[in-house]
C-alpha cells in the first residue's frame, strides 16, 4: 500500500468532523438497519458526546495522505466479574467508499488491535455480510486464525486476545 496512513485520536476541537463522518457512516448503514433522519435531516449518534468524557471510549480518525478517510470508535466493555479483565470492542468502524478495498481497513484494524492489547470482542449484524467478511479476514490475519466466533442476538461476534 503506497498511501501515507495514520490513525489519530480525534481532538475535541475536531469533533464536528467526526460528527459529519458519522452521518455518512449511518447513511451507509441504512442498507442493514432502518434508521430514520430527524427533522433536520440528520441521523445523529446517541453516544457521540460520551467519547470526550468517558475514559473507556476512544475516538480515532483514519487518515490517508493527511486526508480524512474514515474513523474507528473503540470502547471498553465492562467485565461481568470483579477479577475479569475488561474487553475492548469496536463500537463503530468506517472507511469512506473511495478508500475501500485498498487494504486500509485491515491496516487500521490491526493498528487499533495493537494499540489496545488484551481481550477483544468485535461484532457485526448477521445481515451485514460485507462487514462479516471483512472482520473475519482481518481478525484471522491478525491472530493467525486464533479467534473464536459465535452468533447471538442477531449478531456475529469474534473474540480474541491481542498480544502486547
Amino acid at each position: 500500500m503506497n498511501h501515507a496512513f495514520s490513525i489519530e485520536r480525534v481532538p475535541f476541537e475536531q469533533k464536528h468532523a467526526l460528527k459529519q463522518l458519522l452521518e455518512l457512516y449511518t447513511y451507509d448503514f441504512t442498507e442493514f438497519e432502518p434508521f430514520e433522519v430527524d427533522d433536520n435531516g440528520l441521523f445523529g449518534y446517541d453516544y457521540f458526546e460520551k467519547y470526550w468524557v468517558e475514559p473507556e471510549r476512544h475516538p480515532f480518525f483514519i487518515k490517508v495522505n493527511g486526508k480524512l478517510a474514515g474513523f474507528v470508535l473503540v470502547r471498553m466493555l465492562t467485565s461481568s466479574g470483579p477479577n475479569l479483565p475488561s474487553i475492548h470492542s469496536i463500537a463503530e468502524f468506517f472507511i469512506m467508499k473511495r478508500y475501500r478495498r485498498l487494504g486500509i481497513g485491515k491496516t487500521a484494524s490491526h493498528q487499533i488491535f495493537k494499540m489496545f492489547p488484551g481481550a477483544w470482542e468485535v461484532f457485526q449484524l448477521e445481515n451485514n455480510m460485507p462487514a462479516i467478511g471483512f472482520w473475519r479476514a482481518s481478525i484471522r490475519d491478525y491472530t493467525a486464525n486464533h479467534y473464536q466466533e459465535r452468533q447471538e442476538d442477531g449478531k456475529v461476534i469474534q473474540t480474541f486476545i491481542s498480544k502486547p
